[in-house]
């Protein structure tokens, strides 16, 4: 059977496989998109911006379809599927009215000496994107949106669960009028995406991954002296100090931990609840997990099987579980795990599934040190009445983005990504559509 195959999580039936790229395919597209760039980089930024403006619209115009493959794919519940391919729209539109002004000169005041200098942003060639299979849509929005518009051109590597996805948002921008070479698909092998990232032709590597994944291609990346971005796993907090309504904290926390079927690097995974609040919270936050609906899988059994391993390890090292039935197959019911110490090795695991760990708080001081106790960095979550606390706090989380007051806050126009072990560089927003430019000086003698 290929390596790209479409297999149902909730029935574990094979939909439809795909033929895995030849070593010849691969080296095609990426001269295609080489030869492509010299003609796309020279377009002027509005007729770039129509085409990628045109994608978005496709995605917001045929979200149901769009959404009824991510389901079949990955099991995404359908009703986040269709908001998904929704987002996804927004951000392909969002570049598109925004790109003039993002990929405008920059003016340097002139200190020493007389004339001008500006910094002019420019492209640099082909980009490399390397998808996961959690958000088979936006993931690849927020890397191909800005690049395309920035003129430059896009390799796409996605899941090999997700092929027909892939095929999907190919078809998309062949519809909106990409010239041949500037997005394409491939369904290609790790050895051959080590062999493009070393080649010259290819100028930088976007990534969103396991860690696993994200250091073999830095390692390459590195010895070949190639950009990347990398977004890795994540741990984040939910952090809960002080409420004036404990039941919608609750309901936050419920939504940033079960969402996607828990499935999402910057979920909510670690609950830290100050102690004055930690019974009450854990009493209705462990009821309302239990009524979660757990009819959608999770990505498939394989996934199903190595939660449930590392739940099985946290427990044996002295965690406390409550769970709303058996996992079967793909289908893993809401968890919620207390008393999980740092001398148990889940503690710094990241759980990529509706299970949920609560750490009781002494005090502000104990809840940033519980939240920092991590290898992770990439966001974090914070729920106080106290703005003079929150902006404290939110200084001292050792993470790339911290949410205050709320859940499910992305926007197109907010950048994304991490520290520590989560990665480096972002996506989205101004600082996303930077990553792969040539930020060029040009300095005028007055």
């Amino acid at each position: 059977m290929s390596k790209y195959a479409v297999i149902d999580p909730a029935t574990g039936e094979l939909v439809k496989s795909y033929p895995t790229a030849t070593d010849e395919q691969v080296w095609e597209a990426l001269r295609n998109a080489d030869a492509a760039h010299k003609e796309w980089s020279r377009r002027s930024v509005a007729d770039r911006a129509a085409v990628v403006r045109r994608v978005g619209q496709i995605h917001s115009e045929r979200a149901a379809e769009l959404a009824a493959i991510m389901v079949r794919e990955m099991g995404k519940p359908l009703p986040e599927a269709v908001m998904e391919a929704e987002f996804s729209g927004a951000i392909y539109e969002y570049y598109a009215d925004h790109a003039e002004d993002l990929l405008a000169d920059k003016p340097i005041e002139v200190v020493w000496g007389t004339g001008t200098a500006v910094i002019r942003p420019s492209s640099i060639g082909v980009i490399l994107g390397i998808m996961p299979w959690n958000f088979p849509a936006y993931q690849v929005a927020r890397f191909a949106g800005p690049n395309l518009v920035a003129g430059n051109t896009v390799l796409l590597k996605h899941a090999s669960q997700c092929p027909q996805s892939a095929a999907w948002i190919e078809a998309a921008f062949h519809e909106a009028g990409a010239p041949a070479g500037a997005y394409v698909n491939m369904y290609a092998t790790s050895q051959q995406i080590a062999a493009l990232i070393a080649d010259p032709a290819l100028r930088g590597v976007s990534l969103t991954g396991s860690e696993r994944a994200g250091a073999a291609v830095a390692e390459v990346a590195g010895r070949n002296l190639k950009k990347c971005v990398l977004e890795l796993g994540g741990s984040d907090p939910f952090i809960l100090l002080s409420t004036d309504d404990l039941d919608a904290a609750v309901a936050a926390a419920v939504s940033a931990r079960a969402d996607n079927v828990g499935q999402a690097c910057n979920a909510g995974k670690r609950m830290i609840v100050i102690a004055d609040l930690y019974d009450a919270f854990l009493e209705k936050f462990t009821a309302k997990m239990m009524e979660r609906d757990a009819s959608s899988p999770l990505s498939s059994t394989g996934a199903a099987k190595d939660l449930a391993t590392q739940v099985s390890r946290a427990v044996s090292g002295g965690a406390s579980l409550v769970q709303a039935g058996e996992p079967k197959d793909a289908f893993f019911p809401p968890a919620v795990l207390t008393g999980l110490t740092s001398d148990n090795d889940v503690y710094y695991e990241e759980l990529f599934g509706p299970v949920a760990s609560v750490f009781r708080a002494e005090d502000e001081a104990d809840a940033i040190r519980i939240a920092n106790d991590t290898p992770f960095g990439l966001g974090s979550y914070l729920f106080t009445t106290d703005p003079e606390q929150a902006q404290r706090v939110a200084n001292a989380l050792d993470t790339g983005m911290v949410y205050v007051n709320g859940v499910g806050m992305d926007a197109p126009e907010l950048p994304f990504g991490g520290t520590k072990r989560s990665g480096f560089g972002r996506e989205l927003g101004t600082l996303g559509i930077e990553e792969f430019l040539n930020k060029k000086l040009i300095r005028i003698n007055g």
